[in-house]
């Protein structure tokens, strides 16, 4: 056994290593702590809701993507889907405020329409080209439950 059973605890099941955590706060122990991995807990936490922001944008970005460009494939599922991520999107910036500055970041968009892009080549079987090279949209339009690209029907 090692001289530091807390990390070993935290590396072999981060679960149970929560939910030892978990008591020791709750029982007031704060001196028996892994604060440093807590640390790293409390800033993953943030990490992974921008992440899921980042990727509900990507999937929505990637079906307005077919829709404007696929319109003979249009259909209700692309339709719920797009009214969906939406929704989330919305409902996920309302419960984290803090992530709307990540709306107007120029390279969290980048990076979210890289993935749209990745996301709508691979489902189209489209070259890279055929898409815009930078997400033509402003995010206010992409929100918007009543807007669709040009070039295609509105809800």
């Amino acid at each position: 056994m090692s001289a530091n059973p807390k990390t070993n605890s935290y590396d072999g099941d981060v679960i149970a290593w929560a939910n030892e955590q978990a008591r020791l706060l709750r029982t007031g122990q704060y001196n028996r702590l892994d604060i440093e991995h807590i640390a790293e807990e409390i800033e993953d936490v943030g990490i992974s809701e921008q992440r899921e922001l980042k990727n509900r944008m990507a999937i929505l970005l990637a079906h307005l993507l077919k829709w404007q460009h696929q319109p003979d494939r249009r259909g209700n599922s692309w339709r719920n889907t797009i009214r969906v991520q939406r929704k989330d999107i919305a409902k996920h910036i309302q419960k984290n405020p803090s992530l709307k500055s990540d709306l107007a970041d120029p390279d969290w968009w980048e990076s979210a329409w890289a993935k749209a892009l990745d996301q709508a080549t691979g489902e189209t079987g489209f070259v890279y080209d055929r898409f815009p090279e930078n997400c033509p949209w402003a995010s206010e339009q992409i929100m918007n439950p009543e807007w669709m690209p040009e070039g295609s029907e509105s809800f």
